[in-house]
């Protein structure tokens, strides 16, 4: 009787969705970090080069022109929502390629591990390396050229989740991708959003496009992200519409990116590369 009762509840836990094995594998990511100054470093570096660059040609160009002195920060703005962006997206990516790296995935798909656990928790720690990445560079700003992004206030929030929720949809595919094809595919977690870059309109607004790329651009939910950032920092208002659209465009893209990873994962587990984790 006693071992039935025991036995019991051990498979209704392993059945259903565990927190507790969420978090242990977002303690398990977040010892990586703490345990690894150089990993720390590395997730607040590059930030902070990007934006004391464009920081710097920001106030030169605010400095020869009226209409970009009053933009407040349009530069440093657009490249703090990039690194948004691009740091969900790498972060989620990263944190995967953590186990191929040590050769762990195998481990952890003879685990109880659900698939849908392992995937929150690659969530979970994406946002927190942003985190950690971000905060001290969006205060470093403040002093230096004198934009606090924070000033944003629900606009930030709203323009942060959009970002991010993108980021994670790439990250799905990513993942997938290197699933299926191994390390071969790991330079896709460094390279593959830069393509969306120049579409985006990080730092020009999508008018400036051939008109064959116009609707291409307005498909990507960061290009209403940052159209609605530039129209809060030099018209002064919040643009509903951009808003609206950024929300519908990423229900898509990421179920988009859901069904690309269920599908690499399948193709994964057929062609047997699940543990063959080499290039």
């Amino acid at each position: 009787m006693t071992s039935t009762t025991i036995a019991t509840p051990s498979r209704r836990v392993h059945a259903g969705f565990s927190f507790a094995r969420v978090g242990a594998m977002v303690l398990r990511y977040w010892y990586l970090l703490a345990n690894s100054w150089p990993r720390a470093v590395e997730l607040v570096y590059w930030p902070t080069v990007q934006m004391l660059t464009w920081g710097f040609v920001q106030s030169y160009i605010a400095a020869k022109s009226p209409y970009f002195a009053g933009a407040g920060g349009l530069f440093v703005a657009a490249l703090l929502l990039w690194d948004v962006l691009l740091r969900s997206q790498q972060g989620f990516a990263f944190a995967f390629l953590e186990e191929m790296w040590s050769r762990n995935l195998g481990n952890l798909l003879m685990s109880p591990l659900r698939t849908s656990e392992f995937v929150a928790s690659l969530m979970v720690i994406s946002l927190i390396r942003l985190t950690i990445g971000m905060v001290p560079v969006t205060l470093i700003a403040i002093p230096l050229f004198g934009f606090n992004i924070w000033g944003l206030g629900g606009a930030l929030a709203i323009f942060f989740a959009n970002l991010v929720a993108t980021g994670w949809a790439m990250g799905f595919l990513i993942v997938g991708l290197l699933l299926r094809h191994g390390l071969g595919a790991e330079a896709l977690s460094w390279s593959l959003m830069f393509v969306l870059m120049p579409l985006t309109c990080v730092y020009y607004p999508v008018g400036i496009l051939p008109a064959w790329l116009q609707p291409i651009a307005l498909a990507l939910p960061p290009t209403h992200v940052f159209e609605g950032m530039r129209a809060v920092l030099i018209d002064h208002v919040f643009r509903f519409d951009h808003l609206a659209w950024a929300v519908g465009l990423n229900i898509v893209w990421l179920g988009a990116g859901i069904v690309a990873f269920r599908v690499l994962l399948a193709a994964a587990r057929r062609a047997g590369s699940l543990v063959q984790q080499g290039e």
